[in-house]
């Protein structure tokens, strides 16, 4: 039985193994060694190059706009245009007027990934990712259109708990006469901005034309990605009948583009710790689209039909544009189901709790790596009784160490009357051989979900806890904590009865340096909580070993 023991420990410790692997490459795209160009066309198999959309196509019920009609931009982009720049006391943000597009977005209140001393950039020419919005019809201004503004500076002062941009064009063609005004509005300590088009129609017939709103992104994932960390980059789509689901690059370029209509739901783009999402009111009609563009660039967007409206009359559609971290408190009162761009994996209904009780204790001491210290022991205490079970199991079966050694010698290769001898032995012991796995068996979700944790929850991003320790959910820049977590395992190992078999007793004895050098990459966090989890194991075996002989030593005093 103590082979059986050791071959579950060994099955179990590599299912861990793979399970980490395989979320590792969970959704990995293979980096892009230089940027996509942005193409002004698109590569339609066997119709050639034909000029880059300027909107989507229209297909919801009672649309007036054609394909046709919105392939060909009202102005080209070497048409002179200018950009607009906005501060506020979270952004820093660039307004195109071709379009009036959002094209770059500083966030100021968290670092860049690879150089801590910069700010992040989400939106940008880096990765080619903007915001856009426009209206699809014959002649309505649309991203391709150069808009007019009042000013090139704008900046969020004192006291102001709003900033509005107006940007002002005025329609061709069939929508000669309508004035359309976009109103771009940022809001104080918000990521939230508010894009808004105004129309006005002065024209002698009523028009209907459709809002849409997109996000265009390459693929390529973000700076300062890992190989060994790789998480999702790419669209995401919500709606309350098909729920939350992820769609990646590959599958947009290799099959139809994708539509959903709906009547509620958001679409969004991910990356690591941020998104950017586009948010419609509820209660409207609106058709979800996913799109190749060019050789490496995609877009994600929703459109939505507006109200007729009259000659002379103004109307109005507005949608809602989240462009920031993924902090989940915020994120699910702007829409629901949009906090599940915090992505867990298949363990989310263990990681969700676990988030819930690192900010609890967060909230307590100002410290996550404290946090995370006051959780480890919290699981220890839950799981005390368990543990104590499956160490005294242990200590006992170190005790009969040397009485399995003399029934390997006295009934050499009859493994069936070994067998029986040492379950006899089991049985008048008391011992389940079994045992000593259930704290491991456990402690393999918990430790899965807290890396997913610590990995996903842009809360740890940067997060430091004392001394050399500046971020969490980053490796040990010195390696001294998965040290530390090696020796801890070197001692368990030492407290733990050694296998009859040598093969399984030198596999044992490497177990520590296996898992050390493993550690080596994760996340600090996690070594943190390993490390305090086994220096609570082995106060915890030693007190077990420690009664288990002073209550032979009393029993023998007794004989």
């Amino acid at each position: 039985m103590s082979e059986v023991k050791r071959l579950v420990l060994f099955v179990v410790f590599s299912f861990s193994l793979l399970m980490l692997w395989q979320a590792w490459h969970k959704d990995q795209r293979a980096l892009q060694e230089t940027p996509a160009p942005v193409s002004n066309t698109v590569v339609e198999p066997g119709k050639g190059a034909v000029p880059v959309p300027s909107a989507p196509s229209t297909s919801l019920p009672g649309a007036v706009a054609k394909p046709a009609e919105i392939v060909a931009a009202q102005t080209s982009p070497s048409t002179p245009h200018e950009r607009i720049s906005i501060d506020t006391d979270v952004m820093r943000a660039e307004i195109d007027t071709l379009g009036g597009d959002i094209v770059s977005l500083e966030l100021l209140e968290h670092p860049d990934t690879v150089d801590h001393t910069k700010n992040f950039i989400l939106l940008g020419s880096q990765h080619h990712y903007a915001a856009q919005s426009g209206l699809t019809g014959d002649g309505f201004p649309n991203h391709k259109t150069i808009y007019t503004t009042t000013a090139k500076k704008f900046a969020l002062d004192a006291g102001q708990d709003k900033l509005e941009i107006r940007l002002q064009a005025m329609g061709t063609n069939g929508a000669s006469g309508v004035k359309v005004t976009k109103i771009i509005t940022f809001h104080r300590g918000s990521y939230l901005i508010d894009v808004e088009h105004e129309v006005t129609n002065g024209s002698a017939a009523p028009v209907s034309p459709y809002m849409y709103a997109q996000l265009t992104r390459d693929s390529k994932a973000p700076d300062g990605a890992q190989a060994m960390r790789s998480t999702y980059t790419g669209p995401a789509v919500y709606t309350e009948q098909d729920k939350y689901h992820k769609v990646k690059f590959d599958d947009i370029t290799s099959s139809k583009p994708y539509k959903k209509d709906a009547d509620n739901g958001w679409i969004a783009m991910l990356q690591h710790y941020f998104v950017s999402a586009l948010v419609v009111p509820p209660g409207q009609p609106r058709e979800f689209y996913m799109d190749w563009l060019s050789d490496d660039l995609f877009a994600v967007g929703v459109k939505f039909p507006m109200a007729a409206i009259a000659p002379g009359a103004t109307a109005t559609a507005k949608t809602a544009l989240y462009a920031g971290p993924e902090d989940q408190d915020k994120l699910k009162v702007i829409a629901p189901g949009l906090e599940l761009v915090v992505d867990y994996g298949w363990l989310t209904v263990i990681a969700a709790p676990l988030f819930w009780v690192l900010q609890f204790f967060h909230g307590l001491l100002g410290n996550w790596g404290l946090a995370i210290i006051f959780l480890t022991v919290s699981i220890k205490l839950v799981f005390f009784p368990l543990s104590a079970a499956s160490y005294r199991s242990m200590a006992k079966m170190k005790q009969v160490a040397p009485r399995l050694a003399k029934m390997r010698e006295q009934y050499g290769d009859d493994r069936m009357k070994l067998n029986q001898a040492m379950m006899e032995m089991y049985k008048q012991e008391k011992i389940n051989p079994l045992g000593g796995c259930l704290p491991i068996v456990v402690q393999i979700p918990v430790f899965i979900s807290l890396y997913w944790v610590l990995l996903a929850s842009v809360e740890l991003r940067h997060a430091p806890f004392y001394g050399w320790i500046t971020d969490l959910a980053s490796e040990d820049p010195y390696y001294i904590l998965p040290a530390l977590m090696m020796a801890s395992m070197i001692v368990q190992t030492k407290m733990s009865p050694t296998p009859p078999d040598p093969i399984q007793a030198k596999v044992m004895q490497f177990m520590p340096l296996i898992f050390g050098v493993m550690f080596f990459v994760f996340p600090a966090g996690l070594v943190l909580y390993w490390l305090v989890n086994n220096v609570l194991s082995i106060l915890q075996q030693w007190y077990v070993n420690r009664t288990i002989e002073a209550a032979k030593s009393a029993a023998g005093a007794k004989r």
